[in-house]
C-alpha cells in the first residue's frame, strides 16, 4: 500500500478493531469471570478435599447431605457467572477466525471450565463406596443437573468474530452514510461506525474538485512503524500525500475505514490549510 498505487473502488477494510475503552472493558469482565472460575474450582476442591476426609460417608449423621448439595450448587453459579462474563468480554473483544484453535478455546472456555469444575468430583461421589447409596443417588443427580446446566450455558451457540463486526461495521456505515435504518448497528460497532461514517462524510466534502465534484473517499496516513498492520500509536489522516505533516513520511493510503483499520482514527483539523495544499476548492 505504501507505494501509492490507485486505490480500487471496493471497500479495502481489513478488519474491526476493539477501541481502547472495549479493550478495558473486556480485561475486566475477563478477569471478573477468571475469579469467578477459581473459586468454582476451590469449590470443587474443597468437595473432592471433604469427600477424602469421608466426610459424607454414611456413618456421619446424615452424611452431610446439605454440606455436600450446596458446594455442588456454589460450583454451578460461580461457574456459570464466569461464563456470562467471559460471554460478555468476548462482544467486547471477540476473537478472529483466521486463527481457529484460538476462536474455539475463546469461545468455549465457559463450556469447558464448566466441565473440568464438575467431572472430577462428580466422579469420586458415584466411585463412593462409603457414601450412603441414598444420599449418593441425590448428590449424584442434582449435581450431573448442575454439570449440563453450567456446560450448555458456558457454549457459545454464535460466537462472535472479527470477521462479523467486520462486516457490520462497514454495513452499518453504509447505512449510516445512505440515511437507511441502522439494522446492522449493533452496540459493538455502532461507534466506529458513526465515526467513519461522519469522516468519510468530511473528507467527501472537503476533496471535491472539478474531476470529482461529489468528492472521494482516499485520504492518507503515516505508514504503521516497520511494516506492522497497525501503528502502536493512534494517527490523523489527510485529505492528499503533498500535506506538509507527511513530508518525508512512509505513507499509506485508502478508505477511511482502512485508515481506521490501521489506527488513522481522526480527519485531521487543519482541512482549510491541506485544501489549499492539495488543490481542492473550498
Amino acid at each position: 500500500m505504501s507505494d501509492n498505487k490507485p486505490t480500487e473502488k471496493v471497500d479495502v477494510t481489513k478488519a474491526w478493531a476493539a477501541t481502547q475503552d472495549q479493550k478495558g472493558a473486556s480485561r475486566r469482565l475477563r478477569i471478573f469471570a477468571l475469579l469467578c472460575w477459581v473459586v468454582s474450582i476451590g469449590g470443587e476442591i474443597a468437595g473432592i478435599y471433604l469427600l477424602k476426609q469421608h466426610k459424607f460417608d454414611a456413618g456421619s449423621g446424615n452424611g452431610n447431605l446439605p454440606l455436600l448439595i450446596g458446594l455442588l450448587v456454589g460450583i454451578a453459579v460461580f461457574a456459570i457467572a464466569g461464563s456470562m462474563l467471559w460471554k460478555a468480554a468476548n462482544r467486547q473483544s471477540p476473537a478472529t477466525k483466521a486463527e481457529p484453535f484460538r476462536f474455539f478455546v475463546q469461545n468455549q472456555l465457559g463450556a469447558i471450565i464448566g466441565m473440568i469444575a464438575f467431572l472430577p468430583l462428580l466422579a469420586l461421589i458415584f466411585l463412593d463406596k462409603d457414601m450412603d447409596p441414598k444420599n449418593k443417588q441425590i448428590a449424584g443427580g442434582i449435581g450431573a443437573v448442575l454439570a449440563v446446566l453450567a456446560t450448555v450455558m458456558g457454549v457459545s451457540f454464535k460466537p462472535p468474530s472479527v470477521e462479523q463486526y467486520t462486516q457490520d461495521m462497514n454495513a452499518c456505515a453504509t447505512q449510516i452514510k445512505a440515511g437507511q435504518p441502522t439494522t446492522a448497528c449493533s452496540p459493538e460497532v455502532a461507534a466506529q461506525a458513526q465515526d467513519i461514517a461522519r469522516d468519510s462524510a468530511d473528507v467527501a466534502a472537503a476533496t471535491k474538485s472539478a474531476a470529482n465534484p461529489n468528492g472521494t473517499d482516499v485520504v492518507y496516513w503515516i505508514a504503521p512503524e516497520a511494516g506492522a498492520a497497525k501503528s502502536s500509536e493512534p494517527h490523523v489522516f489527510h485529505l492528499c500525500e503533498a500535506v506538509s505533516p507527511l513530508k518525508d513520511k512512509t505513507i499509506n493510503h485508502g478508505s477511511v475505514t482502512q485508515a481506521y483499520a490501521e489506527n488513522a482514527i481522526r480527519i485531521t483539523k487543519q482541512i482549510e490549510m491541506e485544501q489549499k495544499q492539495c488543490g481542492f476548492a473550498q
